[in-house]
């Protein structure tokens, strides 16, 4: 029994140096804005052509307290027929609330530009594909999105704009 008591008290102290590591955890996922639209009416449904799918991605994040952010993924999705008909357009902004600490600037930063918004995109996926089916039209179906790739683009491109 006296080994038992004293495997306490070290078990006790590990979890005390891993709490005082990095913190990452999710508060909370939720759809800040929505909007579903069809300029054509009910015309939308009988246009011409194959559809081209236009989407635009961007992301905000909004410091709530010193170890709590807002991260919001803002996705637009513009369908046009062949003769630049908007079918219809869907937007959302998903957005979750994330606790973070024990992280330098930079890697903060990283995260909150890459993890973030991978993890809220397949929310924002499926409401797109839930806006068009419920009005009416096909299933959209986004492609996966590197965030990674498209940070370290963002990065690039503000070393290029600092040189210049």
């Amino acid at each position: 029994m006296a080994d038992e008591h004293s495997s306490q008290p070290a078990a006790q102290e590990g979890a005390v140096e891993q709490a005082s590591g990095p913190i990452f955890s999710i508060k909370r996922v939720y759809v800040r804005d929505m909007s579903f639209e069809v300029p054509a009416g009910l015309a939308a449904f009988s246009l011409p052509g194959q559809p081209h799918v236009g989407q635009d991605v961007g992301s905000k994040v909004n410091k709530v307290n010193d170890t709590h952010y807002e991260v919001i993924l803002n996705i637009t999705v513009t369908i046009k027929m062949d003769e630049d008909k908007v079918a219809f357009l869907a937007e959302v902004q998903q957005a979750g609330l994330f606790e973070v600490s024990g992280l330098e600037e930079s890697q903060l930063q990283h995260l909150l530009s890459t993890m973030c918004p991978q993890i809220l995109f397949p929310y924002a996926r499926e409401a797109i594909d839930n806006m068009a089916t419920r009005g009416g039209f096909a299933p959209v179906s986004l492609p996966h999105m590197n965030f990674e790739a498209l940070y370290a683009q963002a990065m690039e491109q503000a070393k290029t704009e600092t040189k210049n």
